[in-house]
């Protein structure tokens, strides 16, 4: 019989890979995308029981990272307690290719600029969600996804061009 931990910690290394680029994405350090990803974590463990299956579960976790990154670094003074959560460390993905290694170092700075909403638009579109799931995770119209999307390809494909 699997347990609640044991079934937890399978969906967070499923799932690290979304959770690693929120970090990233909601960070300017090393050490703050370290210390978010361990938040984010953390807020997944907490409202685990939580979730009745309503939306997929990939879903629930991007709601969830999101809302801890755009807010835990509002409140300087927090402290977060996360020794029961000690198993699960930041990975970083390292790249052989150098030049893919540059293109997407460049990609997370150009997206570093947009405004958070927007970040996570970009965030879940190049993970490949569906913009009915994008609509979901961010109270918008899955027109208004679309269209936001489409402006910030261009916006994005600007920015690249300006900074490469």
């Amino acid at each position: 019989m699997i347990t609640k931990e044991q079934e937890f910690a399978k969906l967070i290394k499923d799932n690290q890979g979304l959770i690693i680029k929120i970090s990233r994405l909601y960070t300017n350090s090393l050490e703050d995308e370290e210390d978010l990803f361990q938040e984010i974590v953390l807020q997944l463990w907490r409202s685990y029981d939580t979730f009745k299956g309503g939306s997929k579960i990939s879903t629930w976790m991007y709601r969830v990272a999101l809302n801890t990154a755009i807010t835990l670094f509002r409140k300087k003074t927090r402290s977060p307690k996360t020794d029961e959560l000690m198993d699960f460390h930041y990975n970083d993905y390292l790249e052989d290719d150098e030049e893919k290694q540059q293109q997407i170092t460049l990609l997370y700075k150009v997206i570093k600029m947009l405004p958070k909403v927007e970040r996570a638009i970009v965030m879940m579109y190049l993970d490949d969600l569906p913009y009915r799931d994008i609509s979901e995770n961010l109270g918008i119209s899955e027109v208004n996804a679309r269209v936001k999307m489409n402006r910030l390809k261009k916006r994005l494909k600007e920015l690249m061009e300006k900074h490469a």
